[in-house]
């Protein structure tokens, strides 16, 4: 398994987004680390279009983030009166109608939806500031490793706004509703040991090993049976929505299908 980048040919390198695949191993990557990865709607439809590209034979996606930020949030330009060239500024956005206006927001969203696929396994490798955009893209991910000095912080409430990236229902599925409430609120920096212990990180590491501990994860992932990964991503990413006697039928129906197949004698 090669290393980052590391003699691929990319997919996809525009926008300050790359992508590479390798096997079974794709790799996104934040490459604009100059800005620390600040994002903006260019990069939001370079994260769908990274999606739409990834082959069929990829089972597993690393997000990482190149500088010591993975991405320190919402290009600023974005709040100013030009707004960003090329791209509606959020004035121009409150003047439009109410359908324009969700069109838009849901375009912008599309970015963060494909990371939860049950067909694939996504992991972010976040060091640094992850704020804003740059916090609710790294929950888009399924799992996340964090280096010592990762800073998250939801900044979006104390701008006036909300956060509308796709990343409260993950929050509060992963800490609760109070936590979720008080980090979003207050706008405050969650650090790697409090974001281990409260469910945000699977594990930290020290910065200079999360690219490693990133890939062996992955790898890890990558020695179970394809068809079983999927079947238990999807049964524990719609077990919240089930109730327990619901779940016990979806977990019969996915085994009998697991038993079928490894007998042969599936459809």
């Amino acid at each position: 398994m090669a290393t980052p980048d590391q003699e691929l040919v990319p997919l996809l390198d525009k926008d300050g987004v790359r992508l590479t695949v390798d096997d079974a191993l794709a790799t996104v990557t934040l490459a604009n680390p100059a800005k620390r990865n600040a994002q903006s709607p260019a990069m939001w439809r370079a994260f769908a279009e990274a999606g739409r590209l990834v082959p069929g034979s990829v089972r597993v996606v690393v997000l990482r983030g190149e500088g010591k930020s993975f991405s320190a949030g919402l290009d600023r330009k974005m709040f100013t009166p030009e707004g960003i060239e090329g791209e509606p500024s959020f004035i121009d956005l409150a003047r439009s109608g109410d359908a324009e206006l969700d069109a838009a927001i849901a375009g912008f969203q599309e970015g963060f939806t494909w990371w939860r696929r049950n067909d694939l396994v996504s992991i972010a490798a976040v060091q640094g500031h992850a704020i804003g955009a740059g916090f609710q893209l790294a929950l888009a991910c399924d799992l996340r490793v964090v280096a010592d000095d990762v800073q998250f912080a939801m900044r979006e409430t104390g701008l006036g706004l909300v956060p509308d990236l796709t990343g409260t229902h993950p929050l509060v599925s992963l800490v609760g509703y109070g936590r979720a409430a008080e980090i979003c609120l207050t706008g405050r920096f969650v650090g790697a040991q409090e974001a281990v212990a409260s469910g945000l990180a699977n594990l930290a590491v020290p910065a200079a090993e999360l690219d490693a501990a990133a890939r062996e994860l992955a790898a890890a992932v990558l020695a179970a049976p394809r068809e079983a990964v999927i079947e238990t991503k999807a049964l524990l990413r719609g077990a919240a929505d089930r109730t327990y006697d619901e779940q016990r039928a979806a977990e019969r129906a996915a085994q009998g299908r697991r038993l079928r197949d490894l007998a042969g004698i599936g459809e």
